[in-house]
């Protein structure tokens, strides 16, 4: 094993980033692209510096890992933005400031209304059926609301 190590070619690393690659594909999240592309990239090197030892070969190989992976992550953090609609995926945002019929009694604080063709859950002060009332705020799936 040790006499295979210290005579690594240029193609064992080469076959390592692929292997590497294609576990990646089967779903390492990220991990393993870095490590592949590193191994590639030591292939390379080996190709282009024959003598060079293992030892600097596994250095390369892990400071190239290093270094491609933090490169990624800053970038997609950079990369990262605010989105221009902040409420897209919070159902029920969009009905804040509405008004709406009450479908079931709210007593106790709890009830329903209709909105749309759908009944949301409400909370809020005792309104009869039929009253109205307005939406302002959400928790969750249900509304808080006050009367009209």
């Amino acid at each position: 094993m040790w006499d295979f190590l210290q005579h690594l070619s240029f193609w064992d690393w080469l076959a390592l980033g692929t292997v590497l690659l294609i576990l990646e594909v089967f779903g390492a999240g990220g991990y393993l692209l870095w490590m592949g592309i590193a191994a590639a990239a030591v292939g390379v090197i080996k190709f282009l510096v024959p003598p060079l030892g293992l030892e600097w070969q596994l250095l390369l190989f892990a400071v190239l890992s290093i270094m491609t992976a933090v490169y990624w992550w800053k970038r997609q953090r950079s990369s990262a933005k605010a989105s221009d609609q902040p409420g897209l995926n919070e159902r029920g945002s969009e009905l804040i400031g509405r008004t709406f019929v009450v479908h079931q009694a709210i007593v106790d604080g709890r009830g329903k209304v209709k909105v749309g063709d759908g009944v949301w859950m409400v909370t809020g002060p005792d309104s009869p059926v039929g009253a109205q009332v307005r939406v302002i705020g959400q928790e969750g799936v249900v509304l808080r609301v006050e009367t009209v």
